[in-house]
């Protein structure tokens, strides 16, 4: 039996419009978050959760934390109906949705730590153990007595991100953990992530609009538009279907003759360096690169594929999402 079975799930919401003048009522429209949406997760799985705004993510996440009741379909986590069986749910999953807080603002983190133990009835010794593990793993030993306020937004991740994990849950779902963090601080997280789910066997469901981090941390992702799995597999299948062409940059001694080259290429200058756009299905590479090195004598060359980020949007307008 698979860890996470979700059948069939739908949510609507039902939206007042702005009332137009001389209107006495404001119009209604329904919004379909979810329109049965099914798919299942293995025990210790870490997988993407992607889509543009209003997909129906968060929807989807709230439903298996147990915030929303469906209006019609199933889901089974971990033994538990997260909305009817919420209370024992909750004490095995963990939820850190971006920048929303669940730590005391005006408190030392360590005191919202203890209270999170007595919340969860995590055992002292557990506890302590737990704790001091995490904190070291996320560097926050040195600011345990810290309140939450006087922290940078990349430490208030990585305390949030603590606190979500004292009860060792089997469980835990991030929506856009890395929002708003710089580069050292993004490369910390998701060494953590990465480390927490292999050698806790924890289960992570991650939401986010940031490619490097699904591309980073999952092999697997899971597409959502207008409330619909439009995809789910491996994310190097998924960018392949998108990823049609290739870019090289060239550096000749002297003026190149390009005059070898298929209409079909793209050609720009930048300086000293020309930029030279291609589709692999067209031309195949080896015999762009030949073509290239006859054109002149090369004093440098660089071939790289698409921009991640180009790939989804590409991706999600042919999707029309």
């Amino acid at each position: 039996m698979h860890f996470i079975e979700v059948e069939h799930l739908n949510k609507s919401f039902t939206v007042r419009k702005k009332r137009e003048k001389g209107h006495f009522l404001r119009e209604k429209t329904v919004i379909h978050a979810l329109q049965d949406v099914s798919f299942s997760i293995d025990k210790g799985e870490l997988v993407g959760y992607i889509g543009p705004n209003g997909a129906g993510k968060s929807t989807s996440v709230k439903i298996l934390s147990g915030i929303l009741t469906p209006d019609s379909g199933c889901a089974n986590v971990g033994g538990f109906t997260p909305w009817k069986d919420r209370k024992n749910h909750v004490q095995h999953i963990g939820v850190v949705f971006g920048q929303r807080m669940q730590l005391w603002w005006d408190v030392p983190i360590l005191d919202s730590y203890q209270l999170l133990r007595d919340i969860y009835k995590v055992e002292r010794n557990a506890f302590e153990k737990r704790l001091e593990e995490l904190a070291d793993a996320l560097d926050l030993t040195s600011l345990l007595h810290t309140p939450l306020r006087l922290m940078s937004l990349g430490q208030r991740m990585r305390a949030e991100l603590c606190g979500s994990l004292l009860h060792s849950p089997k469980l835990l779902f991030l929506d856009e953990p890395t929002i708003g963090l710089d580069a050292v601080s993004k490369l910390k997280l998701r060494e953590f992530l990465q480390k927490e789910n292999k050698e806790k066997g924890t289960t992570i469901l991650l939401t986010t609009h940031d490619m490097e981090d699904i591309a980073a941390l999952c092999s697997r992702v899971m597409v959502l538009g207008h409330g619909k799995k439009l995809y789910d597999g491996h994310l190097p299948e998924l960018l392949a279907r998108y990823d049609t062409q290739r870019t090289i940059n060239v550096r000749y001694d002297a003026d190149p003759d390009f005059s070898a080259l298929p209409d079909s290429c793209s050609l720009q200058k930048d300086g000293d360096n020309y930029i030279i756009t291609y589709a692999p299905e067209t031309i195949p590479t080896a015999e762009m690169l030949a073509l290239l090195q006859k054109a002149g004598s090369m004093q440098e060359m660089t071939a790289q594929s698409q921009n991640i980020d180009h790939l989804i949007a590409r991706m999600y307008k042919e999707m029309d999402l």
